[in-house]
């Protein structure tokens, strides 16, 4: 599925020494995202540090930016990389701050409304370059019975495909989802709609609290455009070797 021109980073690195195409491994490169759910300026620094030429996009979440503020998305953007900013706004305003701060992605909660959605995407459309706007559905975390929990009346699947219908209505067509809804969200996107995936785990790795989640080539196959990849990365005893591994993976599904 295409990805927008101006979402593609220019990144180059090196060669990889796998037996993997160089174009599919670069590839791959232009659409993993690494969670920097660290609790500092300075874990995120020296973390970014160790896989600087191995990653080039990077997630910021709540717990970052509530410690560390703005400031602590300088240094990423000087370095060139390319930045989601994963917030998960409720309220307008803030979108247009994520724009302003330079990033390359920001998100809303679909929850918000058909009203809060169409205002989002008006608030951005006033910026020469503005960042791709993302809309969540549900929370990788949640399950069948935590959405009942809450009072939803559907499986997290049908709860998934009507906010994504709302949210096409309101001319957005980003979406962060899990794998286990990407196939529905290309359906209703098509080609050009663009499918961010977190929840991924490495065929090995610990589920953690993540309850919808899938293994790097399942997400590709199914139609995910970016994934997002935290503690099998950042939490490795070397995290540069755990990306190229996730790399490497995703390089042999885009290959099949």
């Amino acid at each position: 599925m295409p990805i927008p021109d101006r979402l593609n980073p220019t990144f180059v690195a090196e060669r990889p020494a796998v037996p993997l195409s160089f174009d599919s491994f670069e590839e791959a490169r232009r659409r993993l995202i690494v969670a920097l759910d660290v609790p500092d300026a300075a874990a995120a620094a020296a973390l970014v540090e160790r896989l600087d030429g191995t990653c080039h996009w990077f997630k910021v979440g709540m717990e970052l930016f509530t410690a560390a503020g703005p400031a602590v998305l300088e240094p990423l953007l000087k370095r060139g990389h390319s930045v989601f900013l994963d917030l998960k706004f409720h309220d307008i305003p803030n979108t247009v701050a994520g724009a302003r701060l330079g990033v390359r992605m920001v998100n809303v909660h679909a929850a918000g409304g058909p009203a809060m959605l169409a205002a989002a995407r008006e608030a951005l459309e006033g910026f020469a370059d503005p960042p791709e706007l993302l809309a969540v559905t549900m929370l990788t975390s949640m399950d069948l019975t935590q959405t009942y929990a809450i009072g939803y009346e559907r499986s997290p699947a049908e709860q998934v495909e009507l906010l994504a219908r709302m949210t096409l209505d309101a001319g957005i067509r980003g979406f962060v989802c899990s794998a286990e809804e990407v196939a529905t969200l290309r359906a209703l996107t098509g080609a050009d709609g663009l499918l961010v995936t977190p929840g991924i785990r490495p065929a090995g790795s610990a589920k953690g609290d993540q309850s919808r989640i899938a293994t790097p080539g399942e997400a590709l196959r199914q139609g995910a455009s970016y994934l997002v990849v935290g503690r099998p990365i950042t939490q490795a005893e070397d995290p540069a070797e755990a990306a190229e591994a996730v790399l490497r993976e995703m390089a042999g599904a885009l290959e099949g």
